[in-house]
Formats: C-alpha cells, sequence, structure tokens
C-alpha cells in the first residue's frame, strides 16, 4: 500500500505539474483580458483543455494516494511538481533547463528520497477523532488568518510572499487532511456518505481559501520569497497532522539527523532551480493573467515568450 500510495502521489505531481504548463502555454497565445472572454478563448484551445485534464488527474491522484497511504509520505512527495513543471514548461515555451538547473532537480529529488527513507512513514488510518480535529482546525485556520494580518498592505514585499506563501502551505496541508478523511470515507461508506460527511466541504473551503493566499503571495513579491516557505511548510505540515491526526509514526532520535540534511538538500534546490532558470519566475508566475479559475501550488499562467533561453 506504501508504493501505491507513493505511485499515485508521484503521478499527481506530475500531473499537476503538466496542468500547470500547458495553462500557461494556451494563455501565451491569447490577447491580454480577462473575466468569461478570456475562459472563451482558452476553452478553443486544446493545451488549455489539456491543462484542465491535468488538474483534475492530479486531484484524483492525490485523493487515491491519500486513501492508500500515509500523509506524511504523499504529502512531500508534491514537491517534485517544481522540477516536474519546469522540466516540462521548458519545451513547451521553446526553452531548455540549463546545466544547473538539473543539479538543482537533482538536489530536490535526492533530499526528498534522504527524508523519505530516513523518516520511513507508516500507518493508514484515515479518519480521526472529533477531539483531534478542533485543535488541529483551530491551530491551521488561527495561524492562516494571523498570516493575513502580518501580511498587510504596507510590509516589505518579500516578507508578505514569504508570510502569505506560508498560509497557504498551511491550507495545502489541512485540505489534504480532510481529503484524506473524505475519500476514506468515500472508500468505506460510498458516494452518499461522502457528501454528507462535514470533511468533504471542509476540503473544498479550505482549499480555495488556500488558493487565495497563493495567488495574493504570488503577486506579492518575489518566487525566491514564497516558494521555499510553500515547499517546505506544506511537507512540514502535513507531517505534523498526519502524525497528530491520523497517528502516522515517522523515525526520530539519530534519524533527524538525515531528515535535516535531506531538507536542506531540498531547500538548495528550489532555490538553485528559482535562480539559474532564466524563465522560473515567468513560467511559474506569468504577468497577471488567470486562465482558469483552477490553481496549483506552482502559481499563474505565463506571459508570451519565444525567445529561448540558455
Amino acid at each position: 500500500m506504501i508504493g501505491l500510495a507513493a505511485c499515485f502521489a508521484v503521478m499527481g505531481a506530475a500531473s499537476n505539474a503538466m496542468g500547470t504548463a500547458f495553462q500557461r502555454k494556451a494563455a501565451s497565445t491569447v490577447e491580454r483580458g480577462g473575466g468569461l472572454r478570456l475562459l472563451l478563448a482558452l476553452a478553443r484551445r486544446p493545451a488549455w483543455l489539456a491543462g484542465i485534464g491535468g488538474v483534475m488527474g492530479a486531484a484524483l491522484f492525490q485523493a487515491l494516494a491519500l486513501v492508500n497511504g500515509p500523509m506524511a509520505l504523499v504529502q512531500p512527495l508534491f514537491i517534485l511538481e517544481l522540477p516536474f513543471a519546469l522540466l516540462i514548461a521548458a519545451p513547451l515555451m521553446h526553452r531548455r533547463l540549463p546545466r544547473a538547473g538539473w543539479w538543482g532537480v537533482a538536489g530536490m529529488v535526492g533530499g526528498l528520497t534522504l527524508v523519505l527513507v530516513s523518516a520511513a512513514p507508516s500507518g493508514a488510518r484515515d479518519q480521526a477523532s472529533m477531539m483531534g480535529w478542533i485543535p488541529a482546525l483551530t491551530v491551521c485556520l488561527g495561524a492562516m488568518a494571523a498570516a493575513v494580518v502580518l501580511a498587510r498592505p504596507g510590509r516589505p514585499a518579500l516578507f508578505r510572499a514569504a508570510v502569505l506563501a506560508a498560509a497557504a502551505a498551511i491550507g495545502n496541508a489541512l485540505t489534504a487532511a480532510l481529503l484524506k478523511s473524505a475519500s476514506g470515507t468515500l472508500d468505506a461508506s460510498g458516494f452518499a456518505a461522502f457528501l454528507t460527511t462535514w470533511q468533504t466541504y471542509g476540503f473544498a473551503l479550505t482549499g480555495i481559501g488556500a488558493l487565495l493566499l497563493l495567488e495574493n503571495a504570488l503577486q506579492a513579491g518575489s518566487l525566491a520569497a514564497s516558494q521555499p516557505a510553500l515547499t517546505i511548510g506544506d511537507a512540514t505540515v502535513s507531517l505534523l497532522l498526519g502524525v497528530t491526526l491520523f497517528g502516522e509514526q515517522v523515525r526520530t532520535g539519530w534519524w533527524l539527523l538525515p531528515e535535516l540534511i535531506g531538507a536542506g538538500l531540498i531547500l538548495w534546490g528550489v532555490l538553485r532551480l528559482i535562480h539559474v532558470v532564466p524563465h522560473a519566475q515567468q513560467t511559474l508566475l506569468g504577468d497577471g493573467r488567470s486562465a482558469s479559475p483552477a490553481g496549483s501550488r506552482a502559481g499563474r499562467p505565463a506571459p508570451p515568450e519565444h525567445a529561448s533561453g540558455s
């Protein structure tokens, strides 16, 4: 089951990255604008439809992964969405990944492998008691609200981007916890029970909230400020929720040393990719246009660009 969960999680990361890249490709072929006219224009482009399919596939793969394995394993694997997105977007936007960028990818993959092998997450319970949910919801939603207050306009751009991205990471982790519980209900009791459990509506609301926080983080400042907080924050909070809500286990003691080294490698890889890939900001953020209501952890649609990078 652990292997199956890992496979679904990697497929989810790749699918979401594909959706991100194809939506950006489609957005680069339409005139500036917004609203219904933009959506109608995009709906006539196969690349945009492929992107929407990728986003929907990612949601399905994430649910399947969470049903089959612990959050502490599944959510960290979604870190791979960033390198997947760049690898897929580079040829679509007529660019290539520089050699230094490949070192960033290697750092992220190697660091993630070291973290997961060292932590060895286990446990597959998909339901938590209300006594567990109340403090988890209070802490997570409270932290998200506090971040919004701290990141009010007028604060430094890098500070706002980092704080809002951290809040989005908490929202992503909480959404995953609620999705895990709702998916477990669907698997055990069927669709009618899925529609009547509060976690189903909880993950929809927190998912929308996390997406809005992410959009504001990406608008507030540099990707170099927001992406590390988003990447490390999501994995860390997911691990904590998995342990406290679902009774998952991870190795501690001296295993913390390789786990910290792995986390450092992931952070180095993220920063390396952002700094050495010339088109990372444009590919992952865009210039303010929105390709669809659906979003991803990576950002928004990119502007038209045709020059090749090195």
